[in-house]
């Protein structure tokens, strides 16, 4: 019988219940399909115990190993990017330094990159960390990519993207026709390529069915920090402010004000939980040089430092 692929699943408070699923369900319907323990996999932390996730969820964990002896080590991305148990450098290099691949996930990506600090071009992340490492790390160069492949090094976005990943990786050990049948239980119609661009992250918006309208909405997303005039959308994309108006009407059930105003507080809400920049550097970030912490209040019922308090007390 051929040796059997091992996995260590690390987990930290709060991970994502989704990318767990992503790894566990893919290897388990692996193993069932092909009717051989192809796969086994292990959950590991930083202390060992039970960890949660951030919907009270709760596994049993062992330690990692000092010296690991599985094929592949995922670090699963959780709800704080800052979390010290995040912090892997003499863990990863543990497992790559023994031919082990590590994928690292949404946050567990991010606090690679920033930890590094150099060569982020040759990695990605979600796209909503990728925000916080342009505004709080001027890491301006991270790929947009759902993966990038970096040899013993794989950075991916996480969530449903976990599923992609794993699929892909088991059909080195699967046959191709094994691991077509596991997406279809799962109901995954297309494995995405490594290289399938995240939506809000580099792509050309396609949401709306309308392409003027998608190039507006690219011009808003490429425009946070300093928001551009509706007028001067309106113009670029050649469109009159009347046409513009009645296109986010109908559509998006919005002005295009009030949706512009909206993707910036959006970005701004991700930095306020997820970073410790200053209020006033995140309102302008957002492009809200004035008033931000009224607009926000406005907007989410609650000031800005009762937001980031609430957020970090769950």
């Amino acid at each position: 019988m051929a040796a059997q692929t091992t996995f260590d699943i690390f987990v930290a408070d709060g991970f994502v219940l989704t990318e767990l699923a992503g790894v566990v369900d893919v290897l388990r319907l692996s193993n069932r399909i092909s009717g051989k323990p192809l796969f086994d996999w292990h959950y590991r932390s930083a202390r060992g115990g039970p960890v949660s996730t951030i919907c009270d969820a709760v596994i049993q964990t062992t330690p990692l190993e000092p010296r690991p002896d599985a094929d592949y080590l995922f670090v699963l991305g959780n709800a704080y990017p800052d979390c010290p148990d995040l912090s892997l450098g003499p863990a990863l290099a543990a497992y790559t330094s023994r031919q082990a691949c590590v994928v690292l996930l949404a946050e567990a990506a991010s606090r690679y990159i920033a930890e590094a600090g150099k060569d982020c071009d040759k990695h990605t992340t979600h796209w909503e960390n990728r925000a916080v490492l342009v505004e709080k790390h001027g890491l301006f160069d991270t790929k947009t990519a759902l993966v990038v492949d970096a040899g013993s090094i794989i950075t991916a976005a996480g969530m449903e993207t976990t599923f992609d990943l794993t699929l892909t990786l088991a059909s080195r050990s699967v046959s191709s026709a094994t691991m077509m049948t596991v997406a279809d239980v799962l109901l995954h119609e297309r494995i995405r390529h490594y290289n399938t661009l995240q939506p809000f992250a580099g792509r050309s918006v396609l949401a709306t069915g309308d392409s003027a309208l998608d190039q507006v909405i690219a011009l808003m997303q490429a425009n946070i920090e300093f928001p551009l005039p509706i007028n001067e959308i309106a113009a670029q994309t050649n469109l009159s402010k009347r046409s513009l108006e009645r296109k986010f009407n109908r559509n998006l059930g919005a002005t295009p004000n009030g949706y512009y105003r909206a993707l910036r507080l959006n970005k701004a809400n991700n930095l306020l939980l997820n970073t410790d920049m200053k209020i006033n550097e995140i309102g302008l970030a957002c492009g809200f040089p004035s008033g931000f912490t009224t607009i926000y209040r406005d907007t989410f019922g609650m000031t800005p430092n009762a937001a980031r308090k609430k957020g970090r007390l769950k």
